[in-house]
């Protein structure tokens, strides 16, 4: 499962930027702590520096609800995901590629299989 927050942060004001980075870092640190947290990042846009995305991987949608309701997650990053971009943000895996790999798809837990079988 990945968790995709965006976040807009005024490029031109240096203090809300480190502030922003700092808080997001504490974020990542306290979600990285608990089961079912695969990876995460913090990202830039480079065509837009005001433009941010902390994306975080979880075993399962069960592993990041449990993370959320853990006290150092409510405290170091429930804050800072609040202030992120009012739009959806956890999204089910459908198809990945190891490196240099065949793309493998899954069918959604949610959703009808987005590739119908073929019909003879």
């Amino acid at each position: 499962m990945l968790v995709v927050n965006r976040f807009v942060i005024d490029a031109d004001d240096d203090e809300a930027v480190a502030t922003f980075t700092e808080r997001a870092g504490a974020a990542v640190e306290a979600l990285a702590a608990r089961p079912g947290y695969l990876r995460g990042q913090l990202g830039r846009a480079y065509d837009d520096p005001s433009r941010w995305s902390l994306v975080t991987e979880w075993e399962s949608v069960g592993a990041y609800r449990r993370a959320l309701g853990a006290f150092e997650v409510k405290v170091a990053a429930t804050p800072l995901l609040a202030e992120s971009l009012d739009e959806p943000s956890a999204f089910e895996v459908l198809t990945s590629a190891q490196p240099a790999g065949p793309a493998v798809g899954a069918a959604s837990d949610r959703a009808p299989d987005p590739l119908p079988e073929s019909r003879s």
